[in-house]
């Protein structure tokens, strides 16, 4: 069933769990995050970005999504991620498939951001659409996002406060020391954890943690032994997650690992069987390998058995 972000949040914040948000492409990874989701009994965020969009169409994503949900008694969020173009947002929310927008004003000033996200707000809450905003940048790149290591930038506690209560917006996307892509660190993951929890006892909405991919080992190896060269890639650890969610993180989102996953089952199966033709028996086993990799997310994150 297709629900509003704002309502899966705030009943994760007061169960102290965190809700996986899965960016989807295309049917399979869509099929793939849902059997993950009513296998775990969990609800979930489907999500697209702007490069998403660009490549299956927003009404045709929204489509596959919206049969997806209706078959489903699962919570399901349909949400705009990354939404940095304001009229792609607006389409977004003018359209009636989304329950849920994310505009990125990480690069404007803190004063076009605020009066950005306030017209957004204005514009979905007639609606009844939910909106997460981000304060802070975050390191990295991932699809239409590049942030360099000279414009990242953390998140001020006190600016969220403000943020917050000037925008009226239901979801606060924070950077706290996480990065987009699969190579996150040379090293072991570092958050700042002491700024999180001044942020959570600063602002009364659920917190949102991007760039939060483990880059799992076992699925890192599996694809780089079939010929995928990010032996280098390293991600946020799980316990560095488990602790976020513990500190007042409530929406955690994943893309990098579904990509790894997606890409290590079709290299696997190429390698094996290389005389099937049939993209529906080889795009399987890739289906298959995200669908555990959402599975162990949803059991890392709390949420599965609350959906």
């Amino acid at each position: 069933m297709i629900v509003t972000l704002s309502s899966i949040l705030q009943k994760a914040r007061r169960g102290h769990y965190a809700v996986g948000a899965f960016n989807v492409n295309n049917l399979e990874t869509i099929q793939a995050v849902m059997d993950a989701a009513e296998a775990e009994r969990s609800p979930v965020i489907l999500q697209t970005s702007e490069g998403a969009i660009a490549y299956a169409g927003m009404e045709e994503l929204a489509a596959l999504v919206h049969v997806a949900a209706k078959k489903s008694k699962r919570p399901v969020v349909f949400h705009l991620d990354h939404g940095k173009n304001f009229d792609l947002v607006m389409e977004a929310i003018e359209s009636g498939w989304y329950t849920s927008v994310m505009f990125d004003g990480s690069a404007l000033s803190f004063e076009e951001n605020v009066a950005m996200t306030k017209k957004i707000v204005a514009c979905a809450h007639k609606r009844k659409i939910s909106v997460e905003a981000e304060l802070g940048a975050i390191a990295g790149i991932e699809d239409f996002v590049s942030v360099s290591e000279k414009n990242a930038h953390l998140t001020n506690p006190e600016q969220a406060r403000t943020f917050v209560a000037k925008t009226k917006c239901d979801a606060l996307a924070i950077a706290i020391g996480t990065r987009h892509g699969a190579f996150k660190y040379e090293h072991e993951s570092q958050l700042d954890f002491g700024r999180l929890k001044k942020i959570s006892e600063s602002v009364s909405v659920p917190l949102v943690l991007h760039g939060a991919s483990g880059v799992p080992s076992h699925i890192k190896a599996l694809c780089t032994k079939y010929g995928c060269e990010i032996a280098s890639a390293k991600g946020v650890s799980d316990a560095h997650v488990k602790k976020a969610v513990s500190l007042g993180i409530c929406k955690v989102n994943i893309d990098t690992d579904l990509r790894i996953a997606f890409d290590a089952g079709i290299r696997k199966f190429l390698h094996d069987k290389p005389e099937v033709i049939d993209p529906r028996e080889i795009l399987g086993p890739a289906k298959d390998l995200i669908t555990k990799v959402v599975r162990q997310k949803m059991k890392m994150l709390g949420s599965s058995g609350k959906g």
